[in-house]
């Protein structure tokens, strides 16, 4: 009875170990499903991210194209105020001319050239004639001097006059495709909404399939718990904010004296530390991500030329700026790129708006320093607050 009791725990003992083992397999196979899906996951969100690239360049340029229309409306203004000016002056001054030509012409009328008679008919002193016709011959050519400026000031207005038509003209053409070009920006601004669309229902898709399978995973409880741990994405905290933003002030120094008094290109709160490995990914930051509202500015931390600006996958509307010496500065996920190709940069030249094109989630601005391609540690050049 004894032998059979024991003979019994064990066969039981057994039976546990085995369904045990079981269960643990089931949830080696469930966790490399789901290590599967994440994968798809985030290869479909880049996939999707790279639908993004024709919608917010198009965004960048619209933006810049409104910025340069501005400018140029705001030249033609100030020219055409200009003209105006010139053109009220010319006719006060020709209002004037009218009337002394007026008075020169009755005097004129009731004058005559009896004089010019009348003193080679008197019988005065040869002298006093001769005198008196060289008076008359200095008036004559003074009469002159003054028609030839009344012309000359005549072809001015209407010369004036004209330029003020062109001018409006202009401004017209200027507000008709200013106009045009807002509208256009609005419409790129509908289509990135819907590509974004796609990304979110389309993740949501994936997201509800991960769950069902941690649903699934639930007979173990202790495991579901590190499985969550694993799957969950860690909250970023803020390492410190930065306030201070780039200026002229080093300009004309070489890049590798600037060490330690570097300003942060947007003011924003750092969200990463340098060599840091990213979130669910064996990436490590080779930059550092500065969180900040969508619109604000961004300036280049020194002097420099831009050599890349276009919209690169990851990186969304990416701007790099080569300092010399082989030093370059990278500014990622921005909504607007002001500068291009060629374009020479003083130190805290605006270049850029902050946004988060490239598909990131988080609005703010990625940078990067490197040096001979190599990525250097950005809060390592800082200036000591």
């Amino acid at each position: 009875m004894k032998f059979a009791l024991i003979l019994s725990l064990c066969l039981l003992a057994g039976q546990a170990s085995a369904s045990q083992q079981e269960e643990l397999e089931n949830l080696r196979r469930r966790i490399a499903d789901m290590q599967s899906e994440i994968a798809k996951t985030s290869e479909s969100k880049t996939e999707a991210a790279d639908a993004l690239r024709v919608s917010e360049r198009a965004i960048s340029d619209s933006n810049r194209k409104l910025t340069e229309l501005a400018e140029q409306q705001q030249k033609a203004n100030i020219r055409l105020n200009t003209l105006q000016t010139q053109q009220q002056q010319l006719g006060a001054s020709l209002s004037r001319q009218k009337v002394l030509l007026e008075k020169l012409l009755y005097q004129q009328y009731l004058g005559g050239k009896h004089e010019y008679l009348k003193l080679m008919l008197d019988n005065q002193d040869p002298n006093k004639v001769a005198r008196d016709l060289q008076y008359f011959q200095y008036i004559a050519r003074n009469r002159a001097a003054w028609l030839e400026n009344l012309r000359r000031d005549l072809n001015a207005l209407n010369s004036v006059s004209h330029e003020v038509h062109t001018q409006s003209e202009t401004l017209e053409k200027l507000s008709t495709e200013q106009a045009a070009q807002k509208e256009k920006l609005k419409q790129d601004q509908r289509e990135r909404l819907e590509v974004l669309g796609q990304i979110s229902k389309q993740l949501t898709q994936q997201r509800r399939e991960i769950t069902r399978l941690q649903h699934d995973e639930n007979r173990l409880a202790s495991l579901v718990v590190k499985i969550a741990e694993m799957l969950a994405k860690p909250k970023t905290k803020s390492l410190f904010r930065n306030n201070n933003i780039p200026d002229t002030r080093f300009d004309g120094n070489p890049f590798e004296q600037l060490q330690g008094r570097l300003a942060l290109p947007v003011k924003g709160e750092i969200s990463n530390k340098f060599g840091a490995t990213r979130p669910d990914s064996t990436v490590v930051w080779k930059g550092i991500f500065i969180r900040s509202a969508s619109g604000q500015t961004v300036k280049t931390v020194a002097a420099g030329r831009v050599v890349f600006a276009d919209w690169l996958r990851g990186f969304g509307n990416l701007l790099i700026v080569d300092h010399g010496n082989a030093y370059m500065s990278l500014y990622g996920n921005n909504e607007t790129l002001y500068k291009q190709v060629g374009d020479e940069l003083r130190g805290g030249d605006t270049i850029a708006t902050v946004g988060n094109s490239g598909g990131n989630a988080d609005s703010g601005l990625y940078f990067e320093l490197r040096h001979e391609s190599r990525p250097l540690d950005p809060l390592k050049w800082l200036a000591k607050k």
